[in-house]
């Protein structure tokens, strides 16, 4: 059997030497290979009949007495309505008529909170007036009457004449009056010709014929009059004060307009400045009355405008000029709001108030008085009394609880089939603590209490075992839960929407900082949820913030602390059930954690050796899509035996001679090196390093032959003709890789030291050495159960290379002269 073993390693080794020349240095088939039509799976069948089976081929059975244990857990617990349930409940025929046994007088528990709850809910709440948004008001209008003060002073008095001598109808057109209109007045005014608009053929100078105008022909014919009768000096200052009242009143209007804009509040009108100096003081007055009337009355939120706007319109009509009343309406809309908030406090007093005020309900009978007729439909006053007197008929309710039992068997089945096609297989510690913390909801809510724990178990279990199987358990929780036991469905479905974000999102988290930062964020939506969901169900959602409020920021609280338990408790839990989560690996893979600080101070050669096999293995599990983290953590540690005889590796011996030369033994230099792994297994257990960790220490060596002193021995025995050299002797106690990640370390360790070596050659040539390498072990059937298939083989090749190129770039050489160059001293 030997011998055809060796037969056919030997034929499997001519059959990858005959693919190589047709395998490219990409891992794709050449011209010459696609053109012979020779398929990749025939080319690389030196790689065996047998071949690596998927990790989905490797996955062992799931245990069915965790199964039964889960549904038999589960039901017990969440089934608990069963136990004790009335045959004749709430909505059911009675089967016969009842009668009362005697006379009782009961509460009614259920109504009597539900009218409780409504008149917590449906009570108005208590306002009150901010002072500082009053304030805020009051310096607005105050700003706005101070701007038209402003453009009042810059127009001038009105009327700017005694109104003896000019009517203020006058002294009004004359200021609004065009250029042309002013000069065609003084015209007539200095020619003091008579106007009479019903002669044919009047001309006004400097313009064409129009009409004359009523204002026109007054304004003209009062200016002619006070011609007559006053002396020039008198006539000419008034015009001149015409002139300037004019072009005072052109000035305010134009800074006026440039005021206004469509979106500006309030929209000042010119009319302000037609008022006289009397009649703007007293609106003036009124305004500034009206406002502190109205703010201090308060005006609630959510007052109708035209509400608004009419108590506005009293306010003016009794303290402000008819000709200003316009004016002052619009000024005290556009600046008045709403100046009343709620007062949470004296709110909150009134809703219990009013709660408290709800008398008990009370169900009544006398003895002898029927309950309910036969085939009538039993109401709750009627369950009351049935219960009372011991006639609801309590029972197991068998039908209904096989009945859960199946709806349970179906959720587990359903995480059954998740885990299988989404994660690799669980431990059955990993199903105990599953099972653990889903139990920990329904337990809960038999204590009474309403701030279920889903929060946690979303960020517990999508931290541990991936957002795909946290957001099922959240779900089929919430669900069964809600189904089998008397919880507010809003408290459910708020806390399993946090439990669901909390789910999705653990699994990506790096850190514990970022753990914390989701807790608060689950806490947000847990609160946000059940906010919404208790205005949804109010008839009157705009007058019940004040009781819902409070309630959602404590149950988003609630959330928050659910993640600050999860956070507590993943460290003491991670080590309890030996669970790696990016998290755990992360800090696994800080250097100065003792056992690397040892490897770098210990073995140094080691050390190093390690980092660049962390290199080569991380791009490649990045590469394969693999746990990175859990490969750079397990590379770190998978050499640490080495410490216990460190000049026993000649990558620590620096130059020193070489310990094997001393020994002269190659069976005890084998020893030596195979104790690394034993070695590293008992400080890996030391140090409580998870299991995932300790398998690479094992595993990466699998069960290779240590070829050296394997040779040496069999020269040794030759030469010398002693016994036979069993093979078994100098290979590694294994276990072969069972992962692709410890694969992948494998690989990479093996080909470190090839590819260090390599001074001053091609990729291409770096790429057939590493091909040889993987091929070697392929042979050797180190690989069968990690995972890995042919053409990752082909694919981690090359990213050896690009690594390894990465690492040995090429540098500039710099002249003698520069290396040899002194800096300038300073001056």
């Amino acid at each position: 059997m030997t011998q055809q073993l060796n037969h056919l390693r030997q034929k499997k080794s001519e059959q990858f030497r005959t693919i190589l020349p047709f395998v490219g240095s990409d891992g794709h088939l050449s011209p010459e290979q696609k053109k012979s039509g020779h398929p990749l799976k025939q080319t690389l069948s030196f790689l065996g009949t047998k071949g690596n089976p998927p990790p989905s081929a490797k996955r062992q059975g799931r245990s069915p007495v965790m199964f039964v244990l889960a549904v038999v857990s589960l039901t017990s617990v969440m089934g608990n309505r069963f136990y004790n349930q009335p045959t004749l409940d709430v909505g059911r025929d009675a089967p016969y008529t009842i009668r009362a046994r005697f006379d009782a007088s009961v509460e009614d528990t259920k109504t009597t909170e539900e009218k409780r709850k409504e008149a917590r809910t449906g009570s108005f709440p208590v306002l009150m007036i901010d002072k500082s948004l009053t304030q805020e008001i009051d310096q607005n209008l105050q700003q706005s009457l101070d701007k038209i003060d402003q453009w009042r002073e810059i127009s001038g008095s009105f009327p700017f004449v005694p109104t003896s001598v000019l009517s203020a109808a006058t002294q009004q057109y004359l200021r609004h009056s065009e250029a042309w209109e002013w000069q065609a007045i003084v015209a007539f005014v200095e020619d003091n010709a008579p106007v009479n608009p019903f002669e044919p053929g009047v001309v006004i100078p400097n313009r064409e014929k129009k009409p004359l105008t009523r204002e026109f022909i007054q304004a003209v014919s009062e200016l002619q009059s006070y011609r007559q009768v006053a002396s020039t000096p008198a006539f000419s200052e008034l015009m001149q004060t015409a002139s300037k009242a004019r072009q005072g009143y052109q000035k305010a209007v134009a800074q006026l307009s440039s005021s206004v804009t469509p979106d500006s509040t309030p929209a000042y009108d010119a009319s302000v400045l037609d008022l006289s100096d009397s009649a703007w003081q007293k609106t003036r007055q009124g305004i500034q009355d009206a406002t502190r009337h109205i703010l201090t009355q308060g005006i609630p939120p959510g007052l109708p405008s035209e509400l608004l706007d009419n108590a506005v319109a009293v306010q003016v009509s009794t303290l402000i000029p008819a000709e200003a009343q316009p004016l002052a309406v619009e000024l005290l809309t556009s600046n008045l709001k709403p100046n009343l908030i709620e007062d949470t406090e004296q709110t909150k007093r009134r809703a219990e108030q009013a709660a408290r005020s709800v008398d008990p309900v009370m169900v009544t009978a006398q003895e002898g008085e029927v309950i309910v007729e036969a085939g009538e439909e039993i109401t709750q006053a009627d369950f009351v009394l049935l219960d009372y007197y011991g006639l609801s008929r309590r029972e197991i309710n068998w039908i209904g609880l096989i009945g859960f039992g199946g709806l349970v068997t179906g959720g587990v089945g359903i995480f059954w089939l998740v885990e299988r096609r989404v994660h690799p297989p669980l431990r059955r510690r990993d199903h105990i603590l599953v099972l653990l913390l889903s139990l920990s909801t329904p337990v809960l809510a038999l204590l009474g209490g309403q701030y279920n724990s889903l929060p946690a178990i979303g960020l517990l279990v999508g931290s541990f075992y991936g957002s795909s199987l946290g957001a099922t358990v959240v779900t089929l929780l919430t669900g069964l839960v809600t189904f089998s036991m008397e919880v507010s469905w809003e408290f459910l479905i708020a806390g399993g929407t946090g439990g669901l974000v909390g789910a999705l999102v653990a699994g990506r988290m790096r850190s514990r900082e970022e753990l914390a930062l989701l807790g608060g964020i689950v806490g947000l939506t847990q609160g946000s949820v059940h906010l919404v969901l208790n205005l949804i169900m109010s008839a009157s959602a705009g007058t019940i913030w004040y009781a819902v409020l409070p309630g959602a920021a404590l149950y988003g609280l609630s959330g928050l602390a659910w993640s600050i338990v999860a956070l507590g408790l993943s460290p003491y839990l991670e080590r309890l059930f030996d669970l790696v989560t990016p998290i755990r690996l992360a800090e696994l893979s800080n250097p100065n954690r003792s056992l690397l600080k040892r490897l770098a101070t210990e073995a140094q050669g080691t050390f190093q050796h390690t980092l660049f096999v962390a290199s080569l293995a991380e791009a490649a599990a990045r590469e394969l899509h693999c746990n990175v983290e859990l490969v750079r953590a397990g590379t770190l540690y998978h050499d640490i035996g080495k410490m216990h005889d460190p000049l026993g590796f000649i990558e620590n011996q620096m130059g020193s001679p070489n310990k094997h030369d001393q020994i002269n033994n190659p069976r005890k230099s084998a020893e030596i090196i195979k104790k690394h792994v034993s070695e590293g297994l008992v400080m890996a257990r030391k140090h409580q390093l998870p299991k995932a960790i300790r398998d690479f220490i094992p595993e990466h060596q699998g069960k290779l032959l240590i070829s050296y002193f394997y040779f040496q021995a069999k020269q040794r025995a030759q030469e010398e003709g002693g016994e036979s050299v069993k093979e078994a002797d100098f290979r590694y106690d294994g276990p072969i890789p069972q992962s692709r990640e410890t694969g992948i370390v494998m690989l990479a360790d093996a080909c470190e030291a090839a590819l260090r070596s390599l001074k001053d050659v091609t990729p291409d040539t770096a790429l057939i050495t590493v091909k040889k390498i993987l091929k070697a072990r392929w042979e050797d059937n180190q690989l069968v159960d990690s995972g890995l298939t042919k053409e990752e083989l082909l694919i981690t090749a090359e990213i050896f290379v690009k690594v390894w190129q990465q690492c040995n770039h090429q540098r500039i050489a710099y002249p003698k002269a520069a290396l040899s160059c002194q800096p300038s001293s300073a001056t």
